[in-house]
């Protein structure tokens, strides 16, 4: 049987294996271990535990979990009712300004969390009910922060493109940067069409008109400061060339559980247990599907799938921008059907030859790929954010969720290919304060 062959067959197998509801890291391994035994040969299965073992113990992997409990430390907080309320108050007369104070809270909580699906949460809890009893129609209101919240594995701290970096050996440093400029223009993208949707719909001019005074204003970026200075002791530290990225993830984390211990007077033993369970269950969660997928990346290299595969690409000399287009596609397939971390470490070491024989800068590439993966947490079958949403809005129906979402998907989609042809959107802030990448 060839390596095309036997490709194909693992294909089919990973498929069915996680359409059958099993958790994806048992998935992986399953598939690994099945594939090894019938196609390796003796003694295949002998280093498993070193492979699956060798990859955990990575010191760059210590960053996931610190930056998992910085999130989780916001996360049990009202850190993001805060964010919400300061942003609404200079926001509350502009057209649309309560969706924009919702989208633009995202962006921020996101800048601090680093999880989508604990922004839309946080977010979408007190934002979409105060938005609905205020007018906006429940399609825009759910779609905003559906979308809104994606924008968590895009801007730094990010634990997806800390995988893509780990993945791909690719600077963090770096790929946090790339992802602040497309970051910042993908929020307010949103909020222009936030804005220019609530000018269309007549329920969004019949809201009360708010007034706050500037005191009120200021009063109200009070709690919200603290976290802000957190994000910037991140860009100093990680950015100045004064910590690695697992040192600044273990400050910010340590600061973000200091503030809410200090603001939020969360140091009762039912708060901290919610914290330090939530960052031990997601973290374990990662952790396994990385171990699951070293050995799956083992197996595919050991039976010599992922060079024939990407060979065979290479070979077809096919346009580059046809070539990355296909790439795109087979993502936001994959996409609809995975979560972020899974794509990530199963396809990656096929396309990285790929992608570097062709051409393209895989930093630029790792933003690319997380815009893509950001459409697959919005789209159904398995849009996480969709039903993240369903959760905290479930007067409104699934289906309203996701018409409100389609624009926002449209203009991921859009900012995709403006990405691909201005590259510097991403390269040139890295480029600016880290060098010109080798």
């Amino acid at each position: 049987m060839s390596e095309l062959q036997i490709g194909a067959l693992i294909l089919v197998a990973t498929l069915a294996v996680l359409f059958s509801g099993l958790p994806i890291a048992w998935g992986l391994a399953l598939v690994s271990i099945v594939f090894l035994a019938l196609f390796g040969g003796e003694g295949a299965l002998a280093t498993l535990a070193i492979t699956m073992m060798g990859e955990l113990s990575s010191f760059a992997l210590l960053t996931i979990p610190l930056f998992i409990l910085l999130g989780a430390s916001v996360g049990v907080s009202r850190a993001g009712a805060d964010i919400f309320e300061s942003l609404h108050r200079w926001l509350a007369r502009l057209p649309g300004g309560l969706v924009i104070a919702n989208i633009y809270a995202c962006g921020l909580f996101s800048a601090i969390c680093g999880s989508s699906p604990a922004t839309a949460a946080a977010i979408g809890k007190i934002g979409v009910p105060e938005m609905i009893k205020r007018g906006v129609s429940p399609r825009l209101a759910t779609g905003a922060i559906c979308a809104g919240g994606t924008l968590g594995i895009l801007i730094p701290p990010s634990v997806t493109l800390i995988l893509y970096g780990i993945a791909t050996e690719t600077s963090i440093g770096r790929l946090f940067l790339a992802g602040v400029v497309p970051g910042v223009l993908l929020t307010t993208l949103f909020a222009l069409y936030a804005w220019a949707a609530s000018i269309r719909d007549l329920r969004a001019r019949a809201q009360p008109e708010e007034r706050y005074t500037l005191a009120q204003k200021m009063d109200g970026l009070v709690r919200v400061l603290p976290f802000l200075l957190i994000i910037a002791a991140v860009a100093v530290f990680m950015y100045g060339g004064l910590a690695t990225p697992s040192e600044v993830a273990a400050i910010a984390a340590f600061l973000a559980l200091m503030l809410v211990l200090l603001i939020y007077r969360a140091w009762k033993p039912r708060d901290l247990w919610a914290i330090y369970r939530d960052t031990v269950r997601e973290s374990t969660m990662i952790m396994m599907i990385i171990g699951a997928a070293a050995l799956f990346s083992y197996m595919m290299s050991l039976l010599y799938v992922s060079q024939t595969v990407a060979d065979a690409l290479v070979s077809m000399a096919m346009n580059r921008w046809v070539l990355l287009a296909a790439i795109q596609v087979l993502l936001l397939f994959a996409g609809c059907f995975l979560p972020p971390v899974a794509i990530i470490l199963m396809l990656m070491p096929i396309l990285q030859p790929v992608l570097e024989a062709n051409g393209f800068d895989l930093i630029w590439f790792g933003i690319l790929l997380t815009i893509n993966l950001e459409i697959g947490l919005i789209t159904p079958p398995v849009g996480l954010n969709l039903y993240v949403l369903r959760g905290v809005a479930p007067q409104v129906p699934l289906a309203e969720i996701l018409w409100g979402s389609l624009p926002f998907v449209l203009l991921m989609i859009g900012f995709m290919v403006l990405l691909c042809l201005v590259p510097e959107l991403a390269t040139w802030l890295p480029d600016a304060l880290m060098g010109r990448g080798l």
